[in-house]
């Protein structure tokens, strides 16, 4: 018979959690010490909770383990719907997208999505010209295509807001379509870049059954309305500038963080958009075997315990800086989406396993920062961003090489004789980034890393190397949306949504924005109906 305390919390060393009989063995003595009944013999242990206690050695593996009921393996049943349902417009097939797509199957809604960028397939030739060529394709590169920036970012899957919707539900649909379960279980879940394009093909090919639609190569370039309600999308094939409408019920906007001609029509168009605070910064990488031997207070960690990752903030004059998509056993990876420009990103794949640790770290900017440099008006943060971009692009030869530095020349002001070995394909040039990148950034930073080399030890180590710009944290801009409804305030039946709307920071929260908004569509919707 199973007990009737159906968990209990365990602190183990890392070997007891692939060992049964340890798990099972301090299970029942936890039980005995808390005066609870811990599991019979016949009940299977089942861990639901995993996080890791690094404060002191040694390490330890905190865990929740279940034993009287099995976890649902049953994938949820997205309803099939016909090509007479009410359609609806979606435009961009990253996490927000996507969700929203599945989203409306659930509300009996007809997806038709829409992507400027290629299939996983397709996308993967542009991302190594990218790398390997440093040949920028404006509507293929890792934040255009199938998933958007999601599938060659990190893969982290944690968020702390609560409101967007169900966490736990939103992971059951990513492990339906083949997700590691054990995102279920960790307490910073995570995919991995090498198994995430195959969760995002999954999840197309989802909506394609039930009767949805997905459309690669096709932009927005325009919007039909009657009256102040959206009627159709003007869509542009990208490979022959072909135009034509389409015409649906409603339309949601997933177009992501770094769509800026999405923002500058709906400018030109007379629709609100908001400038926003922002993040800028930088990547830094270290080596990871320092990091470990720093975090894991130098026990051997190979098999026994994940890469280690670190967070650190601080406030400079008021201002924060701080870590920001910390990527253990990672890659700092291209990110442009325009010829003339340089971005950084970060990314690991699912075992965590490349030699070094990159971080972003990034200065908090205010209007008042970009309007201080001439840059005013609703767009002003997206131009200031541009600019950076640029002026980066420039100091490492006009290529889609980063300007770089060691960590400690940084922050002694001096430029750096050789850049030691990186991850970051497309190569570095050694340069002053307090001469590509703007003061109220590179002042910042050096005085937020003086002040982390005092917090961790060795955080200034000879072999760590900063490289610019880190620039596309979140949108710049954020298009309004009534708080109730959830359509745009001056185009009814238009739905914001994701990061590029400015309502989400990564892949979970955006996948429950998105899903959020598809659910708004159909209330919105029966309203209509309701009132006829």
């Amino acid at each position: 018979m199973a007990s009737s305390s159906s968990q209990i919390t365990l602190r183990v060393r890392p070997e007891a959690l692939t060992d049964p009989k340890a798990l099972r063995l301090a299970a029942l003595r936890q039980a005995q010490r808390v005066g609870v009944a811990g599991p019979g013999e016949e009940d299977v242990l089942r861990i639901v909770r995993r996080s890791w206690d690094a404060r002191k050695r040694p390490v330890m593996a905190q865990v929740v383990i279940a034993w009287d009921e099995e976890a649902s393996t049953e994938a949820p049943a997205w309803s099939e719907v016909s090509e007479g349902a009410p359609s609806v417009l979606i435009v961009g097939a990253g996490p927000a997208g996507l969700f929203a797509g599945l989203e409306c199957l659930m509300q009996g809604l007809r997806p038709i999505l829409i992507e400027r960028g290629k299939d996983v397939r397709a996308r993967r030739r542009d991302l190594a010209r990218l790398n390997r060529e440093h040949v920028v394709n404006p509507d293929s590169n890792y934040c255009f295509g199938e998933g958007g920036a999601g599938t060659y970012s990190d893969g982290k899957l944690y968020t702390r807001s609560k409101k967007r919707g169900d966490m736990k539900e939103a992971l059951a649909w990513l492990v339906a379509h083949g997700a590691d379960p054990d995102i279920l279980v960790d307490a910073h879940p995570h995919i991995g870049t090498n198994r995430l394009p195959q969760v995002v093909t999954a999840i197309r090919e989802t909506i394609e059954a039930r009767g949805g639609k997905v459309l690669f190569d096709t932009r927005l370039v325009d919007m039909e309305s009657s009256e102040g309600q959206f009627v159709a999308g003007v869509v542009e094939d990208v490979a022959t500038g072909s135009r034509r409408s389409l015409p649906a019920a409603a339309c949601i906007l997933a177009t992501g963080h770094s769509a800026r001609d999405m923002f500058e029509l709906l400018h030109d168009r007379g629709l609100s958009v908001e400038a926003k605070p922002f993040a800028m910064g930088v990547r830094v990488e270290h080596p990871q075997g320092w990091l470990d031997g720093v975090q894991y207070h130098g026990e051997q960690v190979e098999g026994r315990l994940p890469p280690s990752s670190y967070s650190l903030v601080c406030q400079v004059e008021g201002r924060g800086v701080h870590s920001f998509c910390m990527c253990p056993g990672g890659i700092v990876a291209p990110c442009s989406t325009n010829q003339e420009e340089v971005v950084t990103n970060g990314w690991s794949p699912s075992k965590r396993n490349n030699p070094y640790a990159n971080s972003g770290m990034v200065v908090q900017l205010q209007p008042a920062d970009w309007e201080a440099l001439g840059f005013h008006g609703p767009l002003g943060g997206l131009r200031f961003q541009q600019h950076v971009e640029r002026l980066c692009w420039e100091a490492a030869g006009q290529t889609q090489a980063a300007p770089a530095q060691r960590l400690v020349d940084f922050v002694e002001g001096r430029r750096s004789s050789n850049i030691p070995s990186n991850s970051y394909i497309p190569g570095t040039v050694s340069t002053r980034l307090d001469e590509c990148l703007p003061s109220v950034l590179s002042e910042s930073l050096r005085e937020g890393f003086r002040t982390f080399g005092r917090k961790m030890k060795g955080f200034l180590h000879p072999e760590a190397v900063v490289l610019a710009p880190e620039s596309r944290t979140s949108s710049p801009i954020r298009i309004p949306r009534d708080p109730d409804t959830l359509q745009h305030p001056d185009l009814r039946f238009m739905f914001p949504t994701g990061e590029g709307g400015g309502y989400a920071g990564g892949i979970l929260s955006a996948a429950m924005d998105g899903r959020r908004v598809a659910q708004a569509v159909r209330e919105s919707l029966v309203k209509i109906v309701d009132a006829s």
